[in-house]
């Protein structure tokens, strides 16, 4: 082979690799750490929204999941996504108050004690939220709330005045600090020991959501679980701003339009998942009532405390304002 030849070559080797490699930088992939199982129904929204994801930007953006802490835990999401070790990712909202008192407001108990009302105050609240995370950096895509949080009790409960005292189990200081207001003694559990902190006495009560209630089998200890919705923590899925800013308006636009139905089938399947964990408690024997009038009252007075201490905390008076405004 002559010169001329070999040259010619080379260029079309190069003009060949040239050609894949502008293929490959058509499409940008990220990388989207989730805290929960693959099974979680936070997690299927998030893979159907990665899949809308890709199909509306024509291949252009590819996002994939990382489920159950698998590519970084969940109290290291935040931070990933800020410093760009990753795109994506999804947190509880409330696992960040410790930067803003602003993020602890969803479980500010019984200001929000049903699906209708934690949406609005989630509306009252968004966009101081987003203007929260845009200062670290970020931007938020959606928020999917998980089942609300009921009494879990061995005896029937008609007032405040039937917890005093009673070790009821804990799993975070705004827990704690409830369960103080109730005249009762917080302990903490872990979700994972709760079953044998009940079968030994460690508490006789607990705090928590129809879900965990059914995963620990509650009724094997207890006989009482009163659906009081005492709030409805959420998750929120955000986007590394300067990730986001690199895409093409067209792609930027996918990613928009399928977060809005993320959010609106995430609140709607959150909701469906929350009856049907309810029925297999009655199916178990459980004894599902709502509070009576008398228990309701004590505990929106504990809920009220707890609302002026988060606006003294710097929560925001005027995200309360408007919420009660709305409802």
């Amino acid at each position: 082979m002559n010169l001329k030849h070999r040259i010619l070559q080379a260029l079309g080797c190069s003009m060949v690799a040239l050609g894949v490699g502008g293929a490959a930088q058509a499409q940008t992939t990220w990388d989207m750490p989730t805290p929960y199982p693959a099974a979680n129904f936070h997690t299927e929204n998030i893979q159907q929204f990665a899949n809308e994801v890709a199909e509306a930007s024509g291949g252009k953006l590819k996002i994939t999941v990382h489920a159950n802490g698998s590519l970084f835990k969940a109290n290291e999401i935040k931070r990933a996504v800020q410093g760009g070790q990753t795109q994506i990712g999804e947190v509880l909202l409330s696992s960040l108050a410790n930067e803003d008192a602003l993020y602890a407001l969803d479980t500010v108990p019984f200001l929000a004690t049903s699906y209708a009302d934690a949406q609005k105050l989630w509306l009252a609240s968004r966009e101081a939220v987003e203007a929260r995370l845009a200062k670290s950096g970020l931007k938020l895509l959606y928020s999917v709330p998980w089942p609300p949080q009921g009494i879990y009790s061995k005896t029937a409960l008609s007032s405040m005045a039937d917890l005093k005292g009673l070790k009821i189990r804990s799993y975070s200081p705004t827990v704690a600090r409830m369960i103080e207001l109730m005249g009762a003694q917080p302990v903490t559990v872990q979700a994972a020991d709760l079953t044998q902190a009940l079968s030994t006495g460690v508490v006789s009560a607990n705090i928590t959501s129809s879900a965990t209630g059914y995963d620990s089998k509650s009724w094997e200890q207890l006989e009482y679980y009163y659906d009081v919705q005492a709030w409805l923590p959420k998750n929120v899925v955000f986007v590394s701003k300067k990730a986001f800013d690199a895409l093409e308006p067209a792609t930027q636009q996918a990613v928009t339009q399928a977060a809005a139905a993320a959010e609106a089938r995430g609140w709607k399947v959150s909701e469906e998942k929350t009856a049907w964990y309810v029925e297999q408690l009655k199916a178990n024997n459980m004894k599902v009532l709502p509070a009576s009038d008398a228990l309701r009252a004590d505990l929106q007075k504990v809920g009220a405390t707890m609302a002026d201490e988060w606006v003294a905390q710097g929560g925001g008076k005027r995200i309360l304002d408007a919420y009660r405004a709305a409802r």
